[in-house]
């Protein structure tokens, strides 16, 4: 008997066991899958996804409402395999985050039936293939990243009943084929459109320029697009930036909208167009556009009848001896202003040498410049913002007490730098002066150079005149309480130019490749300053891009700017480890590989914008996107 109820016992536990093992609901066994199908999880981030468990609520990178899946969120794991049909099953699922991973194969169609997802994210892998046709069945989809990957075949009819669709991002992948006629129709609520590095080709469709919403960058580049370039684009709105660059486009520029005032750089890379921005000039432009008023007549150009506009009738001209005398009178006339204006500048240089010898007031120098007040609210335009500079034609003069107001924030110079008077939001005034030895992490660099960047796209794109700073280096970039960027001096290099105070080229020996720099000859803040800035009289955006670059590498190195790209590109032609590339205490910080990852990205935008050749450069709107995209440094 007593074995009997033993055996009884022995096989209730048993039972219970299996039961305990087999609680855990459909959502739970789908992850679970998804488990199984991973090859490799070198970080153990999966490592809490049990099957004894009720739920996966508890789980890593698991996020749920209502015991239900919403969000999975697993980047940058260095997880390998291949993604199970299984998640398609998760009719809750909102956000699906595998970006920077190491997952491999087709997209499984099974994983478009989860038709409340809002985001899909799978930038970084390498899956290949076709994307399904069931891509369409996602309607609530507002984000969609599958850039980075070996993904193959058309653009989807389908995705376009994803009318929802705010991010579409498809670059670095083998996608071919035309774009279908239609996504300006339907996807009017896209803001971000980037199909760069594929082989896309046809024509650019028409209705590309009905996408009102757009922000940031169109990017088309490097695909096969041929044809002319669709004057419909110019519709687009004025601050978006259209990169078409590396396709086979021909013909004409269109001069309307979003492509008026947009540099060379927008389109280097398609032999085949002309016109400007460009140098290569249209032959037939002549043709297309013909002159709206009466062409110019030269001297004695024969009109109908047989008569010209050389000479009236009965006119019959000057004698030699006429023609003489009055060169002779202009020529003496030339001598004698001159004379005179010689004796006055002469007796002005004595006067002013005689006041200083003497000590009178009144002896400080003159300097001719460009100067700017700010518009008052009675005086904008209608188009003018409230705090335009407005430039001065007019001669100005400027006493000691003005050009103190100017000042007056800089409160003087001391052996830890400069020290500024800042007053914060609430009335509290402050001396800051820059930072000592307590180096910012790296989550902050980022924050600001993100600032930086932002501020220089509105600088560069918040009207059609195309502002350029001319002069970016960290001291003008200031910080707030809340360690917020700000870019000053804006326009204050211009004026520098003016009064003839840029380095020439005779001190400034800085060429792109195979320089050098000796920080006995170049001042530190030279090596900020653009190479074609001190040949150029022009400014560009580039020479900004340039700056902001050299910034990037500061910040990321810690060394100093003196040949700091030469080194870098050395370094990265040697091979070396990334431990003598990163500043040492952003070594010490140990952030974890996201951070590693981040620096890494950094430092390749910092090299694209210090290129050799200015046209290959991004403009800063690439820049600041690139930027964020990165890995945040903090969820």
């Amino acid at each position: 008997m007593l074995a009997l109820l033993s055996l009884f016992l022995s096989i209730l536990h048993h039972c219970t066991n299996i039961a305990v093992v087999t609680s855990l609901n459909d959502e739970g066994i789908a992850l679970f899958s998804f488990k199984q199908s991973i090859d490799s999880d070198p970080q153990i981030s999966l490592s809490n996804w049990n099957y004894s468990d009720q739920t996966p609520c508890s789980w890593n990178a698991i996020t749920c409402k209502q015991q239900r899946v919403v969000s999975i969120s697993i980047p940058n794991k260095k997880l390998s395999g291949f993604l199970s049909p299984s998640l398609g099953s998760l009719s809750e699922l909102r956000h699906l985050n595998l970006r920077s991973n190491r997952l491999h194969g087709a997209l499984p169609s099974h994983l478009f039936n989860a038709r409340a997802l809002q985001s899909l994210v799978l930038y970084g892998n390498s899956f290949s293939g076709p994307l399904p046709f069931e891509v369409g069945n996602l309607v609530s989809l507002q984000s969609l990243d599958f850039s980075n990957n070996l993904l193959s075949g058309s653009f989807p009819l389908a995705l376009l009943q994803c009318k929802r669709l705010r991010y579409l991002d498809f670059s670095h992948n083998n996608f071919s084929g035309v774009l279908p006629f239609g996504i300006g129709g339907n996807l009017i609520l896209l803001e971000k459109l980037y199909l760069s590095y594929n082989a896309f080709g046809g024509m650019i469709p028409d209705d590309l320029g009905s996408l009102s919403n757009l922000i940031g960058t169109v990017d088309l580049s490097h695909n096969l697009f041929n044809g002319s370039i669709p004057a419909s684009l110019g519709n687009l709105p004025e601050k978006v930036y259209i990169d078409l660059t590396h396709n086979n486009l021909t013909g004409p520029i269109p001069q309307n909208g979003a492509l008026v005032n947009r540099g060379p750089t927008a389109f280097v890379g398609n032999p085949g167009l002309c016109g400007p921005p460009l140098k290569n000039p249209c032959s037939s432009i002549s043709e297309a556009n013909p002159p709206s008023s009466l062409p110019y007549l030269p001297y004695n150009y024969p009109l109908q009848g047989g008569e010209s506009v050389g000479k009236v009738d009965g006119e019959k001209g000057l004698s030699k001896a006429t023609v003489a005398a009055i060169v002779l009178s202009d020529d003496v006339g030339i001598c004698v202003i001159g004379f005179l204006l010689s004796y006055c500048y002469m007796r002005y240089a004595k006067a002013r040498r005689d006041r200083a010898n003497n000590g009178e007031k009144g002896g400080g120098d003159r300097k001719q410049c460009s100067c700017f007040r700010r518009a008052e609210s009675d005086s904008l335009s209608e188009n003018a913002e409230k705090y335009d500079l407005v430039h001065l034609d007019a001669e100005v003069v400027f006493d000691l007490d003005e050009l103190l107001k100017a000042s007056a924030f800089v409160l003087g110079t001391t052996g830890i730098g400069i020290v500024y008077k800042v007053v914060l939001d609430d009335g509290l005034t402050l001396a800051v002066r820059r930072l000592g030895n307590n180096p910012l992490p790296w989550c902050m660099r980022l924050k600001i150079l993100r600032g930086v960047a932002k501020g220089l796209v509105y600088l560069h794109e918040c009207s059609p005149k195309k502002y350029v700073h001319g002069d970016l280096k960290p001291s003008n970039i200031l910080l707030d309480h809340k360690m917020e960027a700000k870019i000053s001096d804006f326009g204050l290099g211009h004026l520098a130019h003016i009064a003839g105070g840029v380095v020439t080229e005779k001190h400034h020996h800085h060429q792109r490749q195979g320089s050098y720099l000796s920080s006995e000859v170049v001042p530190t803040w030279a090596s900020y300053r653009a190479p074609e800035a001190v040949k150029v009289v022009k400014a560009s955006q580039k020479w900004d891009v340039f700056s902001y670059g050299m910034i990037l590498l500061e910040v990321v190195t810690g060394r100093s700017v003196v040949d700091l790209v030469n080194w870098v590109q050395l370094c990265i032609e040697e091979k070396s480890p990334l431990s003598e590339i990163l500043d040492l205490h952003l070594i010490q910080e140990n952030g974890g590989r996201r951070e590693e990852e981040e620096m890494i990205g950094v430092l390749k935008i910092a090299m694209l914008c210090t290129h050799c050749n200015p046209d290959t450069m991004p403009s800063m709107r690439h820049v600041s996107d690139a930027l964020e995209r990165l890995p945040l440094s903090r969820d």
